[in-house]
């Protein structure tokens, strides 16, 4: 069953659809793909620094707490809880000793190609019971909405060793 994107009476003057009620399709739509989206076993946000770490292999502490917007202390106990596991490794720089280097170990790597995988096939599987226009649409759609949130976010740019898989 389809229902319409917004009840009457719920679309803005413009005709864009009411931001309670998108935040409550993105809710629905999160909550059905959590096994998909699911980081254990480490957090949403200890996955978010092996993300930069990933994109900026050699970051130092100070330059991951501002591109987390993180005091020192949390981003230290988020690297010694990535470290433990065994999914980052620190090193001190070859320049300046006294400055850790950041990089992510094998295990942290294959982490998080799994994780790339899992929600790659899940978004496949997903859209491809979509119609091909509202697929069209959705893309679009979230193109725009991540440029006027200021910018295409880095993480949405691939990197030069993956390759696109043909839908």
């Amino acid at each position: 069953m389809r229902e319409d994107p917004a009840p009457d009476g719920q679309d803005e003057p413009d005709g864009s659809l009411d931001a309670g009620h998108l935040l409550e399709l993105l809710t629905i739509a999160w909550e059905r793909g959590r096994d998909a989206f699911d980081t254990a076993p480490v957090s949403p946000v200890q996955t978010r620094v092996m993300y930069v770490v990933e994109r900026e292999p050699g970051i130092n502490m100070r330059d991951l707490g501002r591109h987390l917007a993180m005091a020192a202390p949390s981003v230290s106990r988020l690297c010694d809880r990535l470290q433990a596991t065994g999914f980052l490794r620190r090193t001190p720089r070859a320049e300046d000793r006294r400055e850790t280097e950041l990089r992510l170990t094998d295990v942290g790597q294959a982490h998080l190609r799994a994780l790339r995988q899992r929600r790659e096939q899940y978004l496949r599987t997903t859209m491809g019971e979509m119609p091909p226009a509202a697929r069209h649409a959705l893309t679009v759609g979230l193109a725009a909405f991540c440029e006027a949130a200021g910018g295409p976010p880095q993480a949405a740019s691939r990197r030069p060793h993956e390759h696109r898989r043909s839908a």
